[in-house]
């Protein structure tokens, strides 16, 4: 799963400026999974660490004025959205001042599969061929490169999310660590602290469930709404099956060239 990284530049003046100002996460009421894609400095490989500040990650901006107002003090000069089109058009974001808004589609968890989930096994393999599409699929391939190329060439701090912030972030996450050069096992750790960073939300979600369909359908819903390590594990796997590694998924399936790859570390390491 690893990514050979190559020795970063020095930075653009205005990474050193943001990394320098130390700018804390709000908690926000309306907003339960924002956190920062390099934690609180992840470690590479080659002993090095990720710089924070600089790429952000949660779920749908559906913000109350003042959650919408509190993200003005991460500098956000561009947001990225992986919803799909129907789900944008569902739940458009609130308006972050100051950030460019950018819609990136990639298909998520499809909705008609949810209806009826009749047991844990069927949930599970709904998931892992959602993660299987994020290899598999040529438009969400397109819609990663894109957004891989963009944070790349974006000057200031930016928000990556999809709905829950789960699976399409999640993805799109491990790649900018994995390009980073984190280890795996760290990648890993990192994406699974979305669980708890979304407990409240799930709690919510899954008393729904219990209304509506019964105790006996939580088990299975609840596998949709967490995140686990084997559906991470698929997307590695399938990325290895078609392109013998991450790498080379990165560069022949989504088309990164070395200038954008370059670019990402001098961005994301500190």
């Amino acid at each position: 799963m690893a990514v050979n990284a190559a020795p970063s530049t020095r930075s653009a003046p205005w990474i050193d400026s943001v990394s320098s100002s130390l700018v804390s996460l709000p908690r926000l009421a309306s907003l339960d999974s924002l956190r920062d894609v390099a934690g609180d400095g992840h470690r590479t490989r080659d002993g090095g660490r990720m710089r924070p500040y600089v790429v952000y990650r949660s779920g749908e901006l559906q913000l109350d004025d003042d959650d919408a107002l509190a993200l003005v003090g991460l500098g956000l000069t561009a947001v990225h959205d992986l919803r799909t089109a129907e789900e944008v058009a569902a739940h458009p974001d609130a308006v972050v001042p100051g950030a460019t808004w950018r819609h990136l589609d990639i298909a998520g968890i499809p909705m008609d599969d949810l209806i009826d989930l009749p047991d844990e096994a069927t949930a599970i393999a709904l998931m892992e061929r959602v993660y299987r599409s994020f290899v598999d699929d040529p438009a969400s391939r397109r819609s990663l490169g894109a957004l891989l190329t963009r944070i790349s060439e974006e000057r200031g701090p930016q928000l990556v999310h999809c709905t829950t912030g789960k699976d399409r972030t999640g993805w799109a996450a491990a790649l900018l660590q994995a390009v980073a050069g984190v280890p795996d096992e760290v990648v890993v750790e990192d994406y699974l602290l979305t669980n708890a960073c979304t407990r409240t939300s799930r709690d919510r979600y899954l008393t729904m469930v219990e209304t509506a369909l019964g105790a006996e359908s939580v088990p299975a819903y609840e596998r949709v709404l967490v995140a686990d390590e084997s559906y991470l594990l698929t997307a590695y796997d399938a990325a290895d099956s078609a392109y013998g590694s991450l790498e080379g998924y990165l560069v022949d399936g989504l088309g990164l060239t070395e200038e954008v790859l370059a670019r990402l570390r001098v961005l994301l390491l500190g």
